[in-house]
């Protein structure tokens, strides 16, 4: 199994993304905005994954009419116990007990819906 040090917290985003449903098949567009990472950092962490043999990929067997076929990605049990792990250790080393997997959200709403932290937005200039 992987040190949780291996991996670094977009790479522990991804893998708490796909840890949610680790029996299904994801593809990159839900897990890019269930992260709230950009393609040119997620693609490259799934595909380190996958040569690791953590994530498992394949080909949309049906594709959407009009729309090219998409990869989809899920844990192998490889990366199912690695996940496990690194996401438990990440929750021990946050002093206030929040996941580094989840820097980018707040704590669930009432409905349970994790919502993403805008961060970089300048406030309006005060003439």
């Amino acid at each position: 199994m992987k040190s949780h040090r291996e991996f670094s917290p977009q790479t522990l985003l991804v893998l708490a993304a796909l840890y949610e449903q680790p029996s299904q098949w994801q593809h990159g567009y839900a897990l890019a905005r269930q992260t709230g990472l950009k393609s040119g950092t997620l693609y490259p962490i799934l595909i380190r994954l996958a040569d690791r043999g953590l994530v498992e990929a394949c080909w949309q067997e049906e594709p959407v009419p009009g729309r090219p076929r998409r990869h989809l990605y899920r844990l192998t049990p490889d990366g199912l116990a690695s996940a496990t792990g690194a996401l438990a250790a990440s929750a021990q080393q946050q002093p206030t007990g929040r996941s580094a997997a989840s820097p980018g959200t707040r704590e669930p709403s009432e409905r349970g819906a994790r919502q993403p932290i805008r961060r970089g937005v300048a406030a309006p200039a005060v003439r």
